[in-house]
């Protein structure tokens, strides 16, 4: 797989979106039902998002607007004040967005020349002097599992545990190796590896994060990252095996990584127990006992649809052709490469364009054959590069709160739940202390059980699941804060970014 040439895809929409983060350590937030914008929320939400919208950009500077998940924007009146709502004119919202070295932001009204502020609670463009109080902190939005994908090398990072250091190496980011948790913590982040072990200062990987684990972070728009130590050292691959370690003399955008959303790759099993893999390059054959790099797949959906594509590791498409065949040598806008899924107990049932439903021949081959799906059309499938899950529904992560007992869902940090594989699609939820997740009576969830449970993972998407909990419920966030399994059926409150 080192001489694949991985295809980037282009920047998604969560690429582009980030809180700001003032002075006074609140994040920029739209009131939509008051027409406002507000500095007052100390934690990022839906309403602290904001979507970078770039209509000319530079070295050190662009022209931007300010989009909200609602789809409104940022808008500075010509009294200084601010409001939420759509531009009336061409340039009505367009601020000079300026990067600074110490990765703060400011942001210039185009038409008044004044600065975007706020003085702890309120936001407004008063001032045409720039101060300390037109500062603001990017934070990237994205879900915290993430890949760092080098441009200059044309790779990305991956953690070696077996060494303890991280080597930008690898063409094809299928291993669990290349995903990382991103932490915020005091205006600083902190990389952790699958095995939970940090990058630190000295270029190795460490057990807890601290200050000699905290980096600094410069962003730009579309996902573009450097992160350095806030004394000189920025963080690049260096010598001939491309360790990842601090230096201060990196080639022109050597240091700058694209921060993206950690991938799905799955891999499938037919009635035989047999993995599928791409043999002579571009066929698909359920021929295999072990899991090998041929035998992974990565899941990508289209505007989170039950509609998939499968990305091999040979960087093609799972396409359906002639004589019902299902070829590894598809290209992503083919209308042969969209299957439908479809959920039976665990199993995924993939159904090709034509109508006909994916088997297994009796010569092993994948083909697109039956009309009606029945076990030689279901398909186990595991995921191959998440040994954890970190869980954000609709009002945060799924996390451990100081002040409950009860797991919460409301959390600005996730706490990583291990997963057991127990059969295909079902799991047993571990907290990261060894104990299992149990659940009460009344649906709610405790971390610290004795015995293990049976919980169904459903993928809505690509980054995208839904959870059957032991008592027959579908696991969903609760405004309350409270994580829940009772819904019946799977609604918007059900679904949760992984």
């Amino acid at each position: 797989m080192g001489d694949v040439e991985w295809m980037q895809r282009l920047p998604k929409p969560e690429d582009l979106r980030v809180g700001l983060i003032s002075w006074a350590g609140s994040y920029l937030t739209y009131e939509p039902y008051k027409n406002v914008v507000t500095t007052t929320t100390k934690g990022l939400g839906r309403r602290q998002t904001w979507e970078i919208l770039v209509s000319n950009e530079h070295d050190t500077q662009a022209v931007v607007r300010l989009r909200s998940l609602q789809g409104l924007y940022l808008l500075c009146e010509a009294d200084g004040s601010l409001c939420y709502d759509r531009p009336r004119t061409s340039h009505h919202g367009c601020f000079l967005l300026r990067f600074h070295r110490n990765g703060k932001w400011t942001l210039q009204c185009i038409i008044s020349g004044r600065y975007l502020e706020s003085d702890g609670q309120d936001v407004f463009c008063n001032s045409r002097v720039l101060s300390a109080y037109h500062m603001w902190t990017p934070r990237p939005a994205l879900h915290v599992h993430v890949i760092l994908y080098s441009p200059f090398n044309h790779c990305y990072a991956r953690a070696d545990s077996t060494v303890g250091r991280v080597w930008v190496d690898t063409p094809v980011p299928c291993l669990a190796e290349c995903g990382f948790l991103l932490h915020f913590q005091d205006g600083c982040y902190h990389l952790e590896t699958s095995t939970h072990c940090f990058l630190s200062h000295l270029d190795r990987l460490v057990s807890k994060p601290s200050p000699q684990t905290a980096f600094h972070m410069q962003v730009r728009p579309g996902g573009h990252v450097a992160l350095s130590d806030g004394e000189g050292g920025m963080l690049y691959a260096q010598g001939s095996r491309l360790l990842l370690g601090l230096g201060s003399n990196p080639r022109r955008g050597e240091e700058w990584f694209i921060l993206q959303r950690c991938p799905t790759w799955v891999s499938l099993r037919a009635k035989t127990r047999k993995f599928l893999s791409v043999v002579y390059d571009v066929e698909i054959y359920a021929a295999s006992e072990h899991l090998t790099p041929m035998s992974l797949f990565q899941l990508e959906s289209i505007n989170d649809r039950p509609i998939l594509q499968l990305r091999s590791a040979n960087g093609c498409y799972l396409a359906q052709r002639r004589h019902r065949a299902v070829l590894a040598n598809g290209h992503p806008l083919e209308c042969d490469t969209f299957f439908r899924m479809h959920w039976n107990c665990g199993k995924i049932i993939l159904q090709s364009p034509n109508g006909r439903f994916l088997g297994i021949a009796p010569n092993s081959l994948l083909i697109a054959h039956a009309s009606i799906p029945g076990p030689n059309e279901e398909f186990g499938i595991r995921l191959a590069n998440r040994p954890f899950l970190a869980l954000r529904g609709r009002y945060g992560y799924v996390g451990i709160s100081s002040g409950h007992d009860l797991m919460q869902c409301n959390m600005d940090q996730p706490n990583c739940i291990h997963l057991l594989p127990c059969r295909q699609g079902i799991y047993h939820f571990q907290a990261q202390g060894g104990s299992f997740w149990s659940i009460t009576s009344f649906g709610t969830f405790r971390p610290w059980g004795k015995f293990a449970l049976n919980f169904c993972i459903e993928l809505q998407g690509s980054n995208l699941l839904t959870v059957l909990a032991p008592n027959g419920f579908y696991m969903r966030s609760d405004r309350s804060g409270t994580l829940l399994a009772d819904s019946e059926d799977i609604t918007k409150e059900c679904i949760w970014e992984f």
